[in-house]
């Protein structure tokens, strides 16, 4: 098997649902819409991170690591995944919290996953955004070297090749998924950020040779910048599976256009997808992420953009972060 190769940690409850959503799909008026529910992968409320972190934290323990180092901003999902894994596997976790966000309330920086970060006894340390945080990171491990400890870094998000594989194997997984259900998917859609799900996603697809195309809505910055830090983590991920140039850059295609003010800021198209779903299907999205690209994909229906073909969104879990930002959801 492609992955077979590469240590793993049980983490995650897989496979996750792969669900149809009927009254989303009647109300827009367009192709049948999928959600793949990786906000069931049952570590700390779930969510994506924990597939990447299935890998990372074997990497982690297959060097002797007692204590993982890792980043990520105030309320970051990966932080709250990363803190609870590293309670599952008796590590110490020591965490560097990016303050991206201007003027924060009270909900933001103490409810939400800051909340669950502190339950699962994760060292916060707090740092402004212009923070170089890869030196950083090696300043903690440094630190945790002079303690007697043996320090692991995860990159923010568990975005590097390591993580990645997260999402090749995720791709394996859709795909039985698709066979079983007899789907004929059009777009596989999903938030995109730190780069590793969807760098994931494209390398399991090209290596798989699947031609369904892949889009990431992006939540942080503009679209040419997205698409070249995921079709370089892509090509540095194919290479560790042994299988180089399977990616091409026009595979990896992002689209920008809901980040609305910044990252971690609300939107109103945001606003309206997060009660939309919640009151048309029951289901939980998150502010920043998946929020985000769950809006970008309803107007690109509603655009008509996104073909007559399934639709399958790739739910990256987060709701948590629903808590956070209590004072500014407009119910």
């Amino acid at each position: 098997m492609l992955l077979d190769k590469f240590p793993r940690v049980p983490l995650a409850h897989l496979p996750t649902p792969l669900e149809y959503l009927p009254r989303l799909s009647a109300e827009l008026g367009g192709p049948r819409i999928y959600v793949k529910r990786d906000d069931c992968t049952g570590l700390a409320t779930g969510g994506n991170k924990t597939r990447k972190l299935e890998f990372s934290m074997a990497a982690a323990l297959e060097e002797g690591a007692d204590t993982i180092v890792t980043v990520g901003a105030v309320q970051s999902n990966h932080v709250r995944q990363a803190a609870a894994a590293a309670c599952k596997l008796g590590l110490r976790c020591e965490v560097l919290l990016e303050h991206r966000v201007t003027d924060p309330s009270i909900y933001y920086t103490d409810s939400g996953n800051v909340l669950l970060d502190r339950i699962f006894g994760a060292n916060l340390r707090e740092y402004p955004a212009d923070t170089d945080f890869d030196a950083a990171m090696d300043d903690v491990a440094e630190e945790v070297r002079a303690a007697g400890g043996k320090p692991y870094i995860i990159p923010g998000g568990a975005s590097n090749p390591v993580g990645a594989l997260g999402y090749v194997n995720c791709v394996i997984e859709m795909l039985g998924q698709f066979e079983e259900q007899n789907l004929d998917v059009g777009h596989i859609v999903t938030a995109t950020g730190s780069a590793g799900t969807q760098g994931g996603l494209v390398v399991g697809l090209k290596a798989l040779e699947s031609a369904i195309p892949l889009l990431g809505i992006g939540v942080s910055i503009p679209r040419d910048e997205q698409e070249e830090k995921v079709y370089a983590l892509a090509r540095e991920t194919a290479d560790f599976i042994g299988k180089p140039g399977c990616v091409a850059r026009e595979d990896v295609v992002a689209n920008c256009d809901y980040v609305g003010p910044g990252y971690g800021m609300r939107t109103d198209s945001m606003n309206e997808a997060v009660l939309m779903l919640a009151r048309s299907e029951g289901l939980l999205f998150d502010p920043v992420y998946s929020g985000k690209a769950l809006a970008g994909m309803i107007d690109l229906v509603r655009k008509g953009e996104l073909g007559d073909g399934d639709i399958v969104f790739l739910h990256t879990g987060g709701a948590a972060a629903l808590f956070a930002y209590a004072d500014q959801l407009q119910l």
